[in-house]
C-alpha cells in the first residue's frame, strides 16, 4: 500500500513537472511575465511622480484629529439604519481610540514602501488575466493539438492527468503572485525607501485591536484578493475541460472578471438573493475592512459559497474529462 501511495505521488510529480515544462516552453509566457514587471514599474514611475513633492510635514494635531473624527463618527453611527454600518462605524472608533491609547499617530504622511505594495495589490487582477489564460488553454489545447492521445494511452488514470493540470494552474497563480509581490517591495524599496518608524497594522476582530506585521497583513491582503482570481481560473479550466474551447473559457472568464463584482454590486441593491452570486463573496476583504455587498452576510456564509462554487466547478470539470471519448 505504501509503495502504491509513492508511486502515486512519484507520478503526480512527474506530470505536474511536465506540465509545467509545457507552459515555460511557450514565449508568451515569459511575455506574461514580462508585462506584468513592465506595469509595476510603470505604476511606480507614475506613484513617484505624484508623490514627488507632495510629502507634508507631520500632524503635530493628530490626537485632536482623531477625537474630533469620533465624536462625527458616533453621530453618524446613530444614524446608521443597518447592523453593517454600525458595525463599520464602530470599527473605526475602536481603532481610532486604540491609536489614542497607546500614542500611535494615523499612517505617516510620507509615501514608503509598503504604502507602494499595497497599491500594487491592484494589479493581481492582472496576474489573474495571466492566470486564465494559462488555465483555459491547458486542457483544451491537449485536444487542438491532439497531444490528449499521448497523456491518455498511458497506464494512468485520467483524474490524475487532469489533476496535475488544475495543480499546475495553481501552481503558476501562486507564481504570478509571488512576482508581483517581490517585485513591488523591489521597486517601492527603491522608489520610496522604508519609513522611518517601523509601522504595523492595525487588525480589528471581533471587537478587539491587535497590532500586526505590515509584511504579514500585506501577505494576507494579496492572499484575500487573489481568492476572485483563483474562482475564474477554476471556472475557465472547468469550461476548457467540458467544451475543449480555450477562446470560450478565456472570453466568458475575463468578462466575468472585468464585469462580474460591478453586476453583483447592482443586483445585491434591489435583490437579497444576489449573496448567493459567486462575486458577492469572493471579497473576503469586505468583512475586516469594509460592509457586506448584501446586508447579513457572514465570513462563514461566503466562504460555504465558495466551497460550494469550487466543488461545482470541479465535478463538472472531472465528470466530464473522465467520460470523453477522445478517439475521433
Amino acid at each position: 500500500m505504501k509503495s502504491q501511495l509513492q508511486r502515486g505521488g512519484q507520478t503526480m510529480i512527474n506530470l505536474i513537472k511536465n506540465e509545467w515544462m509545457k507552459i515555460f516552453k511557450r514565449p508568451g509566457t515569459y511575455v506574461m511575465i514580462g508585462i506584468l514587471l513592465a506595469i509595476v514599474c510603470i505604476f511606480g514611475a507614475i506613484e513617484k511622480y505624484e508623490v514627488k513633492g507632495n510629502n507634508s510635514s507631520p500632524d503635530n494635531r493628530w490626537e485632536q484629529n482623531l477625537k474630533q473624527e469620533n465624536n462625527a463618527l458616533k453621530q453618524q453611527a446613530k444614524s446608521a439604519q443597518t447592523k453593517t454600518e454600525k458595525d463599520f462605524y464602530k470599527q473605526k472608533i475602536v481603532i481610532n481610540e486604540y491609536r489614542l491609547k497607546h500614542n500611535i499617530p494615523p499612517d505617516a504622511t510620507t509615501y514608503h514602501i509598503w504604502d507602494f505594495v499595497n497599491d500594487a495589490g491592484g494589479l493581481i487582477q492582472l496576474a489573474g488575466l495571466f492566470t486564465i489564460i494559462i488555465s483555459a488553454g491547458i486542457v483544451a489545447s491537449e485536444f487542438n493539438w491532439g497531444t490528449i492521445k499521448l497523456l491518455l494511452i498511458r497506464p494512468i488514470s485520467r483524474v490524475m492527468i487532469l489533476l496535475s493540470k488544475y495543480v499546475t494552474v495553481l501552481l503558476f497563480a501562486l507564481l504570478m503572485l509571488s512576482i508581483l509581490f517581490v517585485f513591488a517591495t523591489v521597486v517601492g524599496a527603491f522608489l520610496f525607501g522604508f519609513p522611518e518608524q517601523t509601522s504595523s497594522y492595525l487588525n480589528y476582530v471581533n471587537g478587539k485591536v491587535t497590532e500586526q506585521n505590515m509584511v504579514l497583513h500585506l501577505m494576507i491582503y494579496y492572499g484575500l484578493n487573489s481568492i476572485n482570481m483563483i474562482m475564474l481560473t477554476t471556472m475557465a479550466f472547468m469550461i476548457s475541460s467540458v467544451f475543449r474551447n480555450s477562446s470560450l473559457a478565456i472570453g466568458i472568464s475575463i468578462f466575468l472578471l472585468l464585469t462580474g463584482a460591478q453586476i453583483t454590486t447592482l443586483l445585491a441593491i434591489k435583490f437579497s438573493w444576489a449573496k448567493y452570486l459567486l462575486f458577492a463573496n469572493t471579497d473576503l476583504t469586505q468583512y475586516f475592512e469594509g460592509t457586506p455587498v448584501v446586508d447579513g452576510m457572514t465570513l462563514g456564509f461566503s466562504i460555504i459559497m465558495l466551497l460550494l462554487y469550487f466543488l461545482v466547478f470541479q465535478a463538472l470539470a472531472f465528470s466530464v474529462f473522465k467520460k470523453r471519448d477522445v478517439a475521433a
